[in-house]
C-alpha cells in the first residue's frame, strides 16, 4: 500500500500546470507593471465592455448678485465597444515520442515554447491596435522623434499630468543604448527602460515597425480579459488558472491513442481606451 501523501505521478502533472500559469501571470504583471496599466478588467459572463466619453461645456461663472447660476452641460457618449474571444490551443506528445526523447523533452520542452508562442500572439495584437492610433509625429533622428511624440501626448493629455509610455523597436535605438549607461529590464517578453531620457517608460519589441514609434498615456492602457477561473468556465471546464485567471491549461492523458494532451486557453487584450490618444511617431524623412 503506497505512503500517505506519496507524490505520484498525478501530483507532479498538476505541479507542472501551476508553474506554466504562475509563469504567465508573472511575466503579465511585470508588464502591466511596467507599462503602469492600473485598469484590468475582467469580463462578467453575459456583459460587453463599452468604453465612454464625457464632452460639453462649462459655463461661465461670473453670475451677478442674485442671478439664477446657469447650468454646465455635459453629457457622455459610447466612442468604442471593445471585444474579445477566448482562444483555444491544443497540443499531444504520443508514447513514442515520450520514450524515444524522454517526457521533459517530449511534453515540459514545449509547452514551454507554447507558452511563449501565447505571449507572441498577445503581443502582435497589442502593436497592431496601436498602429491604428490617430496622433502623428515626426523627428529627424531618433531622439527627436521621441521628444516629439513627447510633445503631442503634452497637448492631446493637457488636462492631466501625463506618465508617457513608448513603444519602440530595438534597432531604432541600439545606437543611443550603446553609448548610454541605461539599466534594462524585462517583462513578458520585451524589454523596458523606465525614465527613459526623462521623458517616460520605453518598451522594446521588434513587433514594432522599425523607424516608428508609438506612444500614449500610462492612463490610456486598458487589460480587459476572460478569466479562465471565472466567467462561468469554471462550472464546466477544471483548468488550472493563477489567482488572475489570465490563462488557464489542462493536461490530461488520453489512452485511445497513448498520446499526453494540454489544452491552454486564454482571452486577453491590452488596448488603448482612446485612440485618439496614441501618437505614431515617424523618424527620418
Amino acid at each position: 500500500m503506497a505512503e500517505t501523501n506519496l507524490i505520484n505521478r498525478d501530483s507532479l502533472a498538476r505541479a507542472r500546470e501551476i508553474d506554466f500559469v504562475t509563469a504567465f501571470g508573472g511575466s503579465i504583471a511585470k508588464l502591466m507593471e511596467a507599462i503602469g496599466v492600473t485598469r484590468q478588467i475582467p469580463k462578467q459572463a453575459g456583459t460587453v465592455l463599452k468604453a465612454y466619453k464625457a464632452t460639453g461645456t462649462l459655463a461661465s461663472g461670473k453670475v451677478a448678485e442674485g442671478e439664477t447660476i446657469p447650468l454646465s452641460q455635459y453629457q457622455t457618449e459610447a466612442v468604442a465597444v471593445t471585444e474579445i474571444t477566448l482562444k483555444k490551443w491544443r497540443k499531444a506528445a504520443s508514447a513514442e515520442a515520450i520514450i524515444d526523447r524522454g517526457y521533459d523533452q517530449a511534453v515540459d520542452m514545449l509547452t514551454d515554447e507554447m507558452l511563449r508562442d501565447v505571449q507572441k500572439g498577445i503581443r502582435k495584437d497589442f502593436f497592431d491596435l496601436l498602429a491604428t492610433g490617430e496622433g502623428s509625429a515626426q523627428g529627424e533622428s531618433f531622439q527627436a522623434a521621441i521628444a516629439q511624440a513627447w510633445g503631442q501626448l503634452q497637448v492631446l493629455f493637457d488636462d492631466d499630468g501625463v506618465n508617457a509610455v513608448y513603444f519602440l523597436n530595438p534597432l531604432d535605438v541600439a545606437d543611443y543604448l550603446a553609448a548610454a549607461p541605461i539599466a534594462m529590464q524585462t517583462a513578458f517578453g520585451m524589454s523596458y527602460v523606465e525614465n527613459f531620457m526623462g521623458l517616460g517608460t520605453v518598451i522594446l519589441n521588434s513587433s514594432v515597425p522599425k523607424g516608428t514609434i508609438y506612444a500614449t498615456a500610462k492612463e490610456n492602457l486598458v487589460l480587459y480579459y476572460i478569466p479562465v477561473n471565472g466567467a462561468d468556465l469554471n462550472g464546466a471546464f477544471d483548468f488550472t488558472a493563477d489567482d488572475t485567471g489570465y490563462v488557464g491549461i489542462h493536461e490530461e492523458a488520453d489512452y485511445t491513442n497513448m498520446t499526453a494532451a494540454d489544452t491552454v486557453v486564454c482571452g486577453m487584450a491590452l488596448f488603448a481606451e482612446r485612440l485618439d490618444g496614441v501618437v505614431k511617431a515617424t523618424i527620418g524623412a
